[in-house]
């Protein structure tokens, strides 16, 4: 659980008959199956963490095309770095659960394992967070969630998770397919002594990220 700044926020999606994630997600569901949306997210997660290095260029026939296929490479990257920084600079809503074991009071953020990553998940707004609970079938249930920084969530959560044996990464908005933003565990995203690239990692990603 993050200690967050405090301009952060708290709250609790209200519960039966008729939660207020339901009402918000009858307005703004994109996708309306729930297989449409996971599926979505987890073909981009596991994309991206299974990626080796940054993307080759394939094979040009001209110095032109060359050039082109470079230049696509770098605006991808600034975007992906510009979508970063706005992220760290936010907060964000952070589904929480409890710890199975230890005090019934005590809270950590909900995950989700794919591709061999532990992904915090994490949501612009409450309509982003309303999505999701529709596509898992869960809008009527209550929601546990707490206003949390980006960059605490990256510099202090993500090595809290990761200290289990387990890359760590954050989704954010998961439901909203590539609407949402992707931000694995690499140097330049997460702390370099938990990133799988860095010098304590088990390798296998360069520094290429992306959605």
């Amino acid at each position: 659980m993050v200690d967050e700044p405090e301009a952060a926020v708290s709250g609790v999606a209200p519960g039966p008959p008729r939660s207020r994630l339901a009402d918000i997600a009858d307005q703004t569901v994109i996708r309306t199956a729930r297989e449409t949306a996971v599926e979505a997210v987890v073909e981009v997660a596991v994309e991206v963490v299974s990626e080796e290095g940054a993307e080759e260029a394939p094979e040009v026939e001209t110095e032109v095309e060359a050039e082109v296929e470079a230049a696509r490479v770098r605006a991808r990257r600034r975007r992906f770095l510009d979508q970063l920084g706005e992220f760290r600079r936010s907060q964000v809503l952070v589904p929480m659960g409890e710890l199975p074991g230890v005090d019934p009071a005590a809270e950590a953020p909900l995950t989700v394992d794919l591709g061999g990553v532990r992904w915090i998940l994490a949501f612009t707004g409450e309509a982003a967070l309303a999505r999701y609970a529709a596509a898992r079938g869960e809008a009527e249930r209550e929601w546990r969630y707490r206003g949390v920084w980006g960059a605490a969530l990256l510099d202090a959560a993500v090595p809290t998770v990761a200290g289990s044996g387990v890359p760590c990464g954050v989704l954010v908005d998961a439901a909203d397919g590539e609407r949402g933003l992707v931000l694995p565990p690499v140097v330049g995203v997460v702390p370099e002594d938990v990133a799988v690239d860095g010098p304590d990692g088990p390798g296998g990603l360069d520094g290429e990220v992306g959605r």
